[in-house]
């Protein structure tokens, strides 16, 4: 899980990149700072509170064989065909040299898509509320003061 995350962060840094050249260094500078930042630190919460233990990683082993594989590995070639395809036959073309500043993402994000962003964080909550009662042990909790009267 930890190795997941640690390349979930390495392509939002890629992604931010992609935006930097594109001539948005805010968009790029709110990538690293909100994705690769808040949304990982979130994560490493939710896994260090669903505290996984060998059943898990025993259970992980067994659905991982070689054949769930075959999908992944075929999408993938199909991507790097793709990629290179694009990088060999396509000319380099000059984009537009306009940044894009912090008001006009602000206008864009809570103007016409403002439902989009409240339905990004409600599924977002809902997903780490979720995970906690999946991941959750059930555990038998006795109070202190029932555990004196069966003694």
């Amino acid at each position: 899980m930890v190795h997941a995350l640690l390349y979930l962060v390495v392509s939002f840094l890629a992604i931010a990149v992609v935006f930097y050249i594109l001539g948005a260094p805010f968009i790029a500078a709110l990538e690293v700072i909100v994705y690769a930042g808040a949304i990982v630190v979130l994560i490493i919460f939710v896994i260090m509170m669903l505290n996984l233990k060998q059943e898990s990683v025993e259970q992980e082993e067994k659905w991982l064989t070689k054949k769930v594989w075959i999908g992944p590995a075929i999408l993938c070639t199909i991507l790097l065909i793709e990629l290179a395809y694009i990088l060999t036959t396509s000319d380099a073309t000059v984009l537009q040299d306009k940044e894009v500043d912090s008001k006009a993402v602000g206008m864009a994000l809570y103007g016409p898509y403002v439902i989009g962003v409240e339905l990004c964080g409600l599924l977002l909550m809902s997903g780490i509320v979720g995970a906690y009662h999946l991941g959750r042990q059930k555990k038998k909790v006795i109070h202190r003061f029932l555990e004196k009267a069966e003694e």
